[in-house]
């Protein structure tokens, strides 16, 4: 809910891109949370509620959805974890 209700915050403050930073875990193999969500991210691309996100794993600028995204948000290529292959962090698009 705390993501919906940010994602919806920040839609209706214009921003039109957004990075959730929500951690990997700590098992060493990648906790419920980060699972979860990105399957909830997952599900609202497909129906329409987020254009798309971009786990931070494919956030590469050899990853084509990335390289699109870098593309329309220019700004973007200074992001710290840009190309980091950090699982602890997933990029979201707004409708």
């Amino acid at each position: 809910m705390r993501v919906d209700y940010e994602i919806n915050q920040a839609r209706k403050s214009g921003y039109r891109a957004v990075k959730l930073v929500h951690g990997y875990g700590s098992s060493g193999t990648g906790g419920a949370l980060r699972n979860e969500l990105q399957k909830d991210l997952r599900q609202a691309a497909l129906n329409g509620s987020i254009r798309l996100f971009v786990a931070g794993e494919d956030w590469r600028v050899s990853n084509e959805i990335t390289w699109e995204l870098l593309k329309q948000f220019p700004e973007w290529k200074q992001d710290c974890d840009l190309g980091r292959g950090n699982q602890g962090i997933s990029i979201v698009v707004i409708r």
